[in-house]
C-alpha cells in the first residue's frame, strides 16, 4: 500500500534547530524572567517591594505622580524630535548619494565609522564642546561674540533637550540613511528614469516614485530609532535637564534611591518604557505592512 509522504520541501532538518536552542533558551531566560520578577515586583506580590504587600500600590502611585507624566512627555519630545530630524537628514544624503556622486564612498565609510562610536563619547564630546563652559563658547567669548561663555546658548542641561537630541542625530542619521542605501536598488533608479522621460518633474518623481520606493525601510529604521531613543537613559542622564528628567532616568533615579520604597515604583516605570517602546515598534511595523502592500 502506498503512503503519501509530506513533500520534501516541508520537512526540515532538526540538525539546523538543535543547535540554536541552548542560545535560545538562554536569551528567553533572560528576557521573560527579568520581564516576569519586574511585573511580580512592580505589583508587590514578591519580595523587595514596598515591604507592605500591597497588590498595585506602585502603579497606583506612578498613574497619580505628575512628576511621571511631565517625564513622559519630555522622552516623547526627544524620541520624536530626534527620531524626525534624523530621518531627514538621512533622507538627504540618501538622495544626494544614490546616483553615486564623487566621495561617496568615503563618505559611506565615515557613515559606517560613525556607528561604532558610543552614545556615552558623542555625549561627553557634545559636553566639552557645546556646554556653556566648553571650547565653543571659550572661542566665542575670545572672539568677541558673546560677552560671556555663560551668555553661549545652553545647548547642554537645557528644558528643550537640544543636546540630547543632537547627540541622537549624530549617531542615528548614519543608521538610517545606511539602511535606505542597502534598500536602494538599480531598479528604483530606472522607475525615476522612466518617470522623467515621461515628462515627470523632479518634485513628482520625488513624490511618487522614490519616496514609496524608499517609504518601508525609513520607516522601518525610524521605529528601532524612536524605540531606543525613548528608552535610552545614558545620553539624557549626561546632557538633560535635572527636572523634568526623561522617564528612563527618572525609573533609575527610584531604583537606587535609598528608599527601597521607591522600588516597585521604578520596576513600574521600567514597564511603562518597555511598553510605549513596544506599542510604538508595533505602529511602525503596521505602517510598514501597510506601505508594502501599497
Amino acid at each position: 500500500m502506498r503512503r503519501n509522504l509530506p513533500p520534501l520541501r516541508s520537512v526540515r532538518p532538526p540538525g539546523r534547530i538543535l543547535p540554536l536552542l541552548p542560545a535560545l533558551a538562554l536569551l528567553g531566560w533572560l528576557f521573560y524572567g527579568a520581564l516576569g520578577l519586574s511585573v511580580l515586583r512592580s505589583s508587590g506580590a514578591v519580595p523587595g517591594g514596598d515591604g507592605q504587600g500591597q497588590m498595585l500600590a506602585a502603579w497606583r502611585a506612578v498613574a497619580g505622580d505628575p512628576q511621571v507624566w511631565r517625564s513622559a512627555l519630555v522622552s516623547l519630545w526627544i524620541a520624536g524630535a530626534s527620531t524626525l530630524a534624523a530621518a531627514v537628514l538621512a533622507l538627504g544624503i540618501v538622495l544626494h548619494l544614490r546616483r553615486a556622486p564623487a566621495g561617496r564612498g568615503v563618505l559611506v565609510a565615515l557613515m559606517r565609522l560613525n556607528l561604532t562610536v558610543p552614545h556615552l563619547v558623542g555625549a561627553a564630546g557634545m559636553l566639552m564642546l557645546w556646554a556653556q563652559s566648553g571650547l565653543a563658547a571659550r572661542l566665542a567669548h575670545a572672539m568677541g561674540l558673546v560677552g560671556a561663555p555663560a551668555s553661549f546658548p545652553a545647548l547642554v542641561w537645557d528644558p528643550w533637550a537640544i543636546g540630547i537630541i543632537l547627540v541622537y542625530v549624530w549617531k542615528e542619521a548614519p543608521f538610517i540613511a545606511l539602511v535606505l542605501l542597502a534598500q536602494s536598488a538599480p531598479a528604483d533608479l530606472d522607475r525615476e528614469d522612466a518617470a522623467r522621460m515621461l515628462g515627470a518633474s523632479p518634485l513628482q518623481v520625488l513624490r511618487h516614485v522614490t519616496l514609496p520606493a524608499l517609504a518601508p525601510g525609513l520607516a522601518a529604521a525610524a521605529a528601532i530609532v524612536f524605540a531606543f531613543a525613548f528608552g535610552a537613559y545614558e545620553v539624557p542622564l549626561m546632557l538633560g535637564a535635572s527636572d523634568p528628567v526623561a522617564l528612563p532616568v527618572l525609573a533609575w533615579q527610584r531604583f537606587t534611591d535609598p528608599d527601597l520604597a521607591l522600588r516597585p515604583q521604578a520596576m513600574v516605570l521600567a514597564l511603562m518604557v518597555a511598553g510605549l517602546s513596544a506599542g510604538a515598534i508595533g505602529v511602525h511595523l503596521g505602517a510598514v505592512r501597510r506601505l508594502r502592500e501599497f
